[in-house]
C-alpha cells in the first residue's frame, strides 16, 4: 500500500528540491531531500562521497535511505537523487511524481543561475556533459516507468508545478 508520501523522482537540476520548497509554500506539506539526509548521516558532502567512495557506496547510502523513509515517514514531500528512482521500495513509499524536462531546458536552467558554480558542484554526475546527456537518455524511459505522475516542468514556475502536482493527485 502506498503511503500518502509525495516522491519527486527526475534528472539531476530538474528542480526537485525547488518544488519541495514551493510545495511546502503553498500546501504547508513538509519537505525532506534525500542527498540532504545522506550528507547527514555521513557528514559528507555528495560530491566527497563520490569521489572518496564511488558511485556504488553511494547507491548503498540511498538503498539505506530508501529503506527508512519507507518504515518512518508519512505525509512529506521527498526530493530525490537522480538516480534514487531506482530503488526497489520507491513504489511503497509514496506517490512517484516525475518531473520531466529536456537536458538542454536544465542545463540552461543551472549555468543560468546566479549560483551555478555551486549547483554544479553538487552534481558530480554532470561535470561531464557529454556523459551527463548519456545518462539523461538511458533515465527518461525509466523515469516514466517509475511514476504514477509526469509533469512537464519547462518554462513553469516552482508555485505552478506544486499546483500542477496537486491537482494531479487529487485525481488520481
Amino acid at each position: 500500500m502506498k503511503k500518502n508520501n509525495i516522491v519527486l523522482i527526475g534528472f539531476m537540476g530538474v528542480g526537485k528540491g525547488t518544488v519541495a520548497r514551493a510545495i511546502f509554500k503553498e500546501f504547508g506539506k513538509i519537505s525532506i531531500d534525500t542527498d540532504d539526509i545522506i550528507e547527514s548521516n555521513t557528514k559528507q558532502k555528495i560530491k566527497d562521497i563520490f569521489e572518496e567512495f564511488g558511485e556504488e557506496y553511494f547507491r548503498d547510502l540511498e538503498k539505506q535511505c530508501a529503506i527508512w523513509l519507507e518504515k518512518n515517514i508519512t505525509n512529506t514531500i521527498i526530493s530525490t537523487g537522480g538516480g534514487f528512482y531506482k530503488q526497489e521500495n520507491l513504489n511503497k513509499i509514496g506517490k512517484i511524481v516525475y518531473l520531466k524536462s529536456s537536458f538542454e531546458a536544465i542545463l540552461h536552467k543551472i549555468y543560468s543561475s546566479k549560483d551555478f558554480k555551486k549547483k554544479l558542484s553538487k552534481r558530480p554526475l554532470l561535470q561531464d556533459t557529454i556523459q551527463a546527456k548519456k545518462l539523461f537518455n538511458y533515465r527518461i524511459e525509466q523515469y516514466e516507468n517509475k511514476a504514477d505522475i509526469i509533469i512537464d516542468v519547462e518554462n513553469k514556475t516552482a508555485t505552478n508545478i506544486a499546483k500542477e502536482i496537486f491537482t494531479n493527485i487529487q485525481g488520481k
